[in-house]
């Protein structure tokens, strides 16, 4: 039987999203029905509020979640009700060439949902009355409850705070992924981390984590520089006051052997490329508008040997590699409970997302539970 459920409506780009009620269909063959605990506020996620990235509408946003499944569809081997599982907005298929040749990040199967804001068949699961509502990303967990697919997600264990399981699913994987599966011989070395937002801060949680040398991290927002500074930092740079540059040459004379851009903007890029030492690295990990673009020196490039390298979703193996980060967490190797923001119910999402837009420090996240308090 279909399930009344609310959501976070995206009607167009530029508008609120509107909390409401909507109709959410039975999972079909290999999909699950999850119910929501949290949902992490992504950057990516304002992208596409603003119209920097394009999808179809009405949408339900949300791709950074965790929750706990309440329902299978036939075929599904993989979890079962009652499990807890972190969302993956990049499906992991197992027999593309991507997946088989272990960059599972680029998995074939993301273009259908990407193209259609479906789900893997291409169609959805979200109805309001008679009209179509879309997935974000396969996910939409902006929402009490949503449908995806099976290969969209990682069972995880049961004692695991739901916000934190939420982060692992994007911010963390994305930023820590970034370090353990792109930079190489980080140990000892030089990292400029660039924005620190809840991808910056977990780029300079896995800087430190395998033993970096120095870790500099650059932001517009003071807090946020502190914050950075006890997660292990070890210089920061208010680029409101001082040019990025400069600042990092004073730091590091010769410049960075690595400098992870977590902005997603053209300025930060080149000034990223610009801090490089020779034989230095720029790893693009923030995502900006469609279609932006960006400059660099042809002759730096080639006679100094600098790098620019992409990495989506840390490069990463999700459906190994979150276990793991969740393993280190619960060792104690990464404080991802410094990492966590302020906490909304999914009626002030606007207040979360406007939160972000203001500079919050640590990852805002949408906790359900809190919806259920303002309820009781």
């Amino acid at each position: 039987m279909p399930l009344a459920v609310r959501a976070a409506v995206l009607d167009e780009p530029g508008t609120p999203l509107r909390v409401e009620e909507l109709t959410l269909a039975e999972p079909k063959e290999g999909e699950v029905l999850v119910r929501i605990q949290a949902a992490g506020v992504c950057h990516t996620d304002l992208h596409y509020l603003a119209g920097d990235l394009t999808c179809a509408t009405p949408i339900v946003p949300g791709h950074e979640g965790a929750g706990i499944v309440e329902q299978v569809g036939p075929g599904v081997t993989r979890v079962r009700p009652g499990d807890h599982v972190v969302l993956m907005w990049r499906p992991r298929c197992g027999n593309c060439a991507y997946c088989s040749t272990g960059r599972p990040a680029l998995c074939e199967s993301a273009r259908i949902q990407i193209a259609t804001n479906g789900l893997l068949d291409g169609t959805t699961r979200l109805r309001r009355g008679a009209e179509d509502v879309h997935h974000l990303l396969g996910a939409s967990c902006f929402a009490e409850r949503c449908v995806v697919a099976e290969q969209s997600v990682v069972p995880v264990p049961a004692d695991i705070p739901p916000r934190i399981a939420a982060l692992v699913g994007c911010a963390v994987v994305t930023g820590v992924g970034s370090v353990l599966n792109v930079v190489t011989g980080a140990a000892g070395s030089s990292v400029l981390v660039v924005g620190a937002g809840g991808v910056g801060l977990s780029s300079v949680i896995g800087a430190r984590l395998v033993g970096a040398g120095q870790i500099i991290v650059a932001d517009v927002v003071p807090q946020r520089l502190e914050l950075a500074a006890r997660l292990g930092a070890t210089h920061t740079i208010d680029t409101r006051e001082v040019d990025l540059v400069d600042a990092v040459h004073d730091i590091c004379a010769d410049g960075v052997d690595w400098a992870l851009e977590a902005v997603g903007r053209a300025r930060t890029i080149e000034q990223s490329f610009a801090a490089l030492r020779k034989g230095g690295a720029v790893v693009a990990i923030g995502l900006g508008r469609v279609g932006a673009t960006f400059e660099v020196p042809i002759n730096q490039l080639v006679q100094q040997e600098k790098r620019l390298i992409g990495s989506l979703y840390g490069s990463a193996n999700t459906v190994t590699d979150i276990p793991k980060l969740l393993e280190l967490y619960r060792a104690g190797r990464l404080p991802l409970d410094e990492l966590l923001g302020p906490a909304y119910p999914l009626s002030k999402v606007n207040d979360a997302c406007q939160a972000l837009l203001d500079g919050a420090v640590g990852r805002v996240v949408l906790d359900l539970d809190l919806d259920h308090d303002e309820e009781a």
